[in-house]
């Protein structure tokens, strides 16, 4: 029978403490910020804060609580495929969206009412 000889990175409670520390600090910085309006400053200024942080606190999860930092090279390359093909996703829906005229989506005007009767 093969025998399993992968090492495993042990992780000092130091380390999970200070990304807990940094999550906390993350929310924080999250609850603090939505209590003020960034819009009146520049329009997409609340969405563009809240994304940043919560992709901060999404990359910290994923490198030390899932322990993609210390695993070996193809699963990095796994977790950075997944994130491209997000990103393609999110690129394609973007340009639907923004191909659409404005207030109106393409399937709206080719709707038609039927009346059932009843």
């Amino acid at each position: 029978m093969a025998e399993h000889t992968a090492e495993h990175h042990i992780v000092p409670l130091k380390v999970y403490f200070a990304v807990f520390g940094a999550l906390m600090v993350f929310t924080a910085i999250t609850v603090f910020v939505a209590q003020f309006d960034l819009e009146h400053y520049w329009g997409p200024l609340n969405i563009i804060v809240a994304m940043t942080v919560a992709t901060i606190k999404a990359t910290l999860v994923v490198l030390y609580f899932m322990h993609v930092r210390y695993s070996s090279r193809l699963t990095q390359v796994i977790v950075v495929s997944g994130l491209f093909w997000l990103a393609i996703l999110l690129v394609f829906t973007l340009m639907d969206y923004l191909s659409e005229p404005a207030g109106q989506p393409s399937w709206a005007s080719n709707r038609k009412t039927i009346f059932l009767p009843g």
